[in-house]
This record gives C-alpha cells, structure tokens and sequence, in this order.
C-alpha cells in the first residue's frame, strides 16, 4: 500500500469543481473505522473531516453535524444563485426580443421523425 502525506479527493458537484486536501490520517478504511468509531468522531467535531475508503477508494466522509447543517445551506444558496442568474439571462433575452413564438418553441421541442 502507498502512504501519501496528503490525499485529494473529488466532492460533490456542489463544490464547483475544486477539490480537497486531507492529511493521511484523515483517510481511514472503513474496515478499521468500525473499532474506532469513537475516536474519529471526536476528532471531527474538534474540526478534522476523515474519509473512509472501501476497497482503496473513497466511499463515504464523517463530518461535524453543524458543518454538514452549512454544506446544505451552501448548496441550497447556490441553487437560488443558479436560478437568479437563468431569470436573469431570461429576462435580458426577452429585451433584446431574443424569443420565438409558441409554436416556434413547440416545434424546436419536437424529434425528427426517423426515416423509413
């Protein structure tokens, strides 16, 4: 087995594409963290986040409860930020009279019919 001083690992789209660094002794295989389930938890809530690896990839994180509670609030912003910006990018179309008719828009929904 490879011992790395730090690991980095992809999170969730939500994070926008940046990544993590965790130390080696953030990154647990799952195995061993059933025996020592206490112990990590304690040094999550003192501000560590561990990885637990199954099979040497990873599997699953234990974060702190109120980290997780503004991980949520996070992405739940972002998705208004996501939102705001398509009314926006909508809105500037409309002015522009960058729009098609009802008809125009049912159409460009509809599949070319395959041929026989």
């Amino acid at each position: 087995m490879q011992h790395l001083n730090s690991y980095t690992f992809p999170l969730t789209n939500f994070v926008w594409n940046t990544y993590m660094p965790f130390r080696a002794q953030d990154v647990v295989p799952i195995s061993e963290a059933r025996s020592r389930l206490t112990e990590l938890a304690e040094d999550v809530v003192a501000g560590a986040e561990k990885v637990l690896t199954k099979n040497g990839s990873a599997y699953v994180a234990i974060v702190d409860a109120r980290k997780l509670d503004y991980y949520h609030a996070l992405e739940s912003e972002h998705g208004r930020l996501v939102m705001l910006s398509d009314a926006e990018t909508g809105l500037t179309d409309a002015l522009a009279d960058r729009v098609m008719s009802e008809e125009e828009f049912r159409k460009s929904l509809q599949r070319p019919s395959p041929r026989k």
